[in-house]
């Protein structure tokens, strides 16, 4: 009874969140007209790049878009595992290459490799099979308030000194991407040692947010000045504020690389209209939004970035973890931080 409850306040959410996002055609109330996209939070925002996507993708296939969120990325996972034997998701969004193997495991979705998928720049890959297709990818960095009067951290070890107490906001690996992330980097750095040095962070720690958008949102209003984040952040404050106020710190160390995909929901109702979409987000003119909503890097080179990303700074090297490693990991960091 418990189960089926549970399943039918999801069902009511999902209907909920659908509402919120959908584009009309004159076919709209046959299923073979419509894709349903399961994307994370700002991604389907007003802010985000999904309406406008969702407007350029009916015009030029003829399909209805319908855009779902879920939260963060952990979650657009978490709710196609959840709603596996009856998809309601023909595409999901932001799975990243952290996640890759949790959703190859989960057997949620189908290998697809778009006929566009030649525009790709080889150096940002996912999957050999493309069971996602990669569609943008950042690096991911720690954004710092330059109006704090700290002295900035130059390295991930510096963030556990006693300055620097209750001053960074992470966010859940279990649902955030970032979250993840962050726990991917410590772990390419620091290797067999990594929760070592979570418990040396640990008093550096003011919160593990559920997501990215409330820990960045905690962040900009001056709850703390230091958050986990991308080096393309701060060029959207460049771009929409004026202002130089957040700068990303860029580490000798170097930086994990957070590689964004989609793929084709397993048994999706409507396969091709996801393969359509799939192959629409690759082409120039869905790349040429992403900059200035997604604030991240598009998959193609054809694109020129605006102006304002020379606040976004490269890598100096680009680290690496093997992402099969992160589930346990993240299992036991659980258990350091509840202590």
């Amino acid at each position: 009874m418990k189960k089926f409850l549970y399943s039918f306040f999801c069902f009511i959410l999902m209907m909920g969140a659908s509402g919120g996002f959908a584009m009309g055609t004159k076919d709209a109330g046959a299923r073979s007209g419509e894709v349903v996209v399961y994307a994370y939070d700002s991604f389907v925002s007003e802010w985000g790049p999904g309406p406008e996507l969702g407007r350029l993708f009916e015009e030029k296939t003829g399909y209805r878009l319908e855009l779902v969120s879920c939260g963060d990325a952990g979650q657009v996972l978490s709710r196609a595992v959840l709603e596996k034997r009856a998809p309601a998701a023909d595409v999901l969004v932001g799975i990243d290459n952290n996640l890759l193997d949790q959703a190859r495991a989960a057997d949620v979705l189908v290998p697809f490799k778009p006929a566009n998928a030649s525009v790709i720049d080889p150096a940002v890959s996912l999957a050999d099979d493309f069971l996602l297709t990669p569609y943008d990818w950042g690096y991911f960095a720690i954004i710092f308030d330059t109006s704090s009067g700290l002295v900035p951290p130059a390295s991930l070890e510096d963030l556990t000194k006693p300055e620097y107490a209750k001053k960074l906001i992470l966010m859940d690996g279990r649902t955030s991407t970032p979250g993840l992330g962050f726990l991917a980097w410590t772990k390419a750095v620091y290797g067999d040692e990594w929760l070592s040095y979570w418990k040396r962070l640990k008093p550096s720690i003011l919160t593990m947010a559920p997501g990215w958008d409330t820990g960045y949102g905690l962040f900009t209003s001056g709850e703390a000045p230091l958050v986990i984040s991308y080096t393309t952040s701060p060029a959207y404050h460049l771009e929409f504020e004026k202002t130089e106020r957040y700068r990303a710190l860029v580490f000798a160390q170097g930086h994990v690389a957070q590689v964004e995909g989609m793929g084709v929901v397993k048994n999706a109702r409507n396969p091709g209209g996801a393969k359509a979409f799939i192959e629409f987000m690759l082409t120039e003119e869905a790349q040429s939004v992403l900059p200035l909503t997604q604030f991240m890097y598009p998959v193609t080179t054809a694109v020129t970035l605006p102006e304002s990303y020379r606040a976004a700074p490269r890598a100096p090297k680009t680290l690496s973890v093997s992402s099969s490693a992160l589930p346990a990991a993240l299992d036991m960091l659980v258990g350091e931080l509840a202590k």
